[in-house]
Order: C-alpha cells, then sequence, then structure tokens
C-alpha cells in the first residue's frame, strides 16, 4: 500500500497520480502499486511538484509497518526517533 499526501499541487500533478492510484480527496492518493513504479511516481512527484510539498507513506517491513519520504515545506515533519517516525506540528 502506498499513501502520497500533496499540499499547493498543481491539478496536471494530481491528474497524472490519478491514473495509478485512487484519490481519496484532493490531493491525497492511495493504492497498491510495484515498488518501480512507486519510486517512478516519486521522481515524477519531484520533478512537477514546484512550490508545493509530498508525504509518501509506504509499506515496509519494520516496527511500524511503513517508511515515508518528504519533499517541500509540507504543514507537518516526520522526525526519526531510534527507527520510529513520528509526527511534530511546525
Amino acid at each position: 500500500m502506498v499513501v502520497f499526501i500533496l499540499e499547493n499541487a498543481k491539478p496536471a500533478l494530481r491528474g497524472e497520480l490519478s491514473r495509478w492510484l485512487f484519490e481519496i480527496k484532493a490531493g491525497v492518493f492511495a493504492g497498491r502499486i510495484s515498488a518501480l513504479v512507486r519510486d517512478e511516481l516519486w521522481e515524477l512527484i519531484e520533478q512537477k511538484l514546484g512550490k508545493g510539498s509530498a508525504v509518501m507513506l509506504y509499506s515496509q517491513r519494520n516496527e511500524q509497518g511503513f517508511d515515508a519520504r518528504m519533499l517541500g515545506n509540507p504543514s507537518r515533519a516526520l522526525v526519526d526517533i531510534e527507527g520510529v517516525l513520528l509526527v511534530k506540528v511546525q
């Protein structure tokens, strides 16, 4: 399972993501895709995001069962404390 959360993203980028994933709410995408497609979509987001921000959560074999990547300046930050991700409100 993968989840992308985009803030201030262009409609064209959201449209491209909606080809692969289900847009649950404006800027929130979820679905089951391969690691290769996930990484390709992340590269697409890096190229086309502009001044927005993005968070990607994806399944991983660790204590929490997921991992995350961030791009830009999201309203919340993920902090890694001894291998556990926590959310910090900025």
